[in-house]
């Protein structure tokens, strides 16, 4: 996958937005990894902030919705980990200023 594609869906997940902090799952370093192979199935590799994060489907689906409006991504497979845990050191510079962490 070449990086134009990888950053038109790490795009598409800008638009994703954890609705218990109100900020894109991008650039709260949930999303770990994004693989397609060359029948158009992408796969997110992401984790959610909390193991028993009851929103988790609700995310999937809108992860499945944002990338479906790309003309490459003909399937969508997201994969939900726990390993490596999420912490708040994987959210950008961003995020941690608007969640006011320093």
């Amino acid at each position: 996958m070449d990086q134009d594609l990888k950053e038109s869906i790490m795009g598409a997940l800008e638009n994703v937005i954890d609705p218990e902090l109100g900020i894109d799952i991008v650039n709260l370093g949930l999303v770990y990894d994004v693989d397609m192979n060359e029948e158009g199935a992408l796969t997110v590799t992401m984790t959610l902030t909390s193991l028993g994060c009851p929103l988790g489907p609700v995310i999937v689906d809108q992860v499945k919705t944002a990338v479906s409006d790309l003309p490459e991504v003909k399937d969508v497979d997201v994969n939900i980990v726990w390993n490596p845990p999420w912490s708040k050191d994987k959210m950008s510079r961003y995020a941690k200023m608007a969640l006011g962490i320093r």
